[in-house]
């Protein structure tokens, strides 16, 4: 996501690509001052969910990302092995944060499907 969202604005696209073992060392650059994570899980593949965790969790553990609250888009969900939000919640261990707010939107960005929510979501619970 890039660009803006009334009343949000997005400083920084990330998108793991062949280079993501390289590019994800600089992430932290871009935390300074983050009211709100958008985390998107694919949730047809389901072999590297534990990887998606451990991301997930070396982010949100980073001093200057405490305050930020979490939205999770569960993509993919047009696929009919996908794992479904209560599973990706589960997967992701986001029980165990209780220091801030979360949400699991499932979404299909093909389709756009769910997006409009999820955004709708983090600009009512991000402090202005």
């Amino acid at each position: 996501l890039c660009g803006s969202y009334p009343p949000l604005h997005f400083d920084s696209c990330q998108k793991c690509s062949y280079y993501h073992d390289k590019i994800r060392p600089l992430w932290r650059h871009y935390y300074t001052g983050t009211q709100g994570l958008i985390f998107v899980v694919d949730c047809a593949d389901r072999d590297r969910i534990d990887e998606a965790r451990q991301e997930l969790h070396r982010i949100i553990n980073d001093r200057e990302m405490r305050d930020a609250i979490i939205l999770i888009f569960a993509n993919k969900q047009d696929l009919p092995d996908a794992m479904k939000p209560h599973e990706i919640q589960e997967k992701l261990g986001l029980t165990r944060i209780r220091d801030r707010n979360w949400y699991v939107q499932p979404s299909c960005a093909t389709t756009g499907d769910g997006l409009y929510e999820g955004l709708t979501w983090l600009t009512s619970n991000h402090k202005s």
